[in-house]
């Protein structure tokens, strides 16, 4: 239920979420702590780049499998 066009290249919230496995209030906490920041969309339905996202999830990953 988007109410907004999003950029090529960006995710919503949700999909950000969904990409690294973990609620929206983790995300919120992850923007919080500056592992991730918002490249768009407006403040309450913010947009983030998709290379921030997977780069994000492979550290993720790495630091799971070690």
């Amino acid at each position: 239920m988007e109410s907004q066009m999003i950029r090529p290249g960006h995710l919503t919230a949700h999909q950000t979420a969904q990409q690294l496995g973990i609620t929206l209030g983790a995300l919120r906490q992850l923007v919080y702590r500056g592992h991730l920041t918002r490249s768009g969309g407006s403040p309450r339905q913010p947009w983030y780049a998709f290379p921030d996202v997977a780069a994000l999830a492979a550290r993720r990953r790495e630091r799971q499998s070690a």
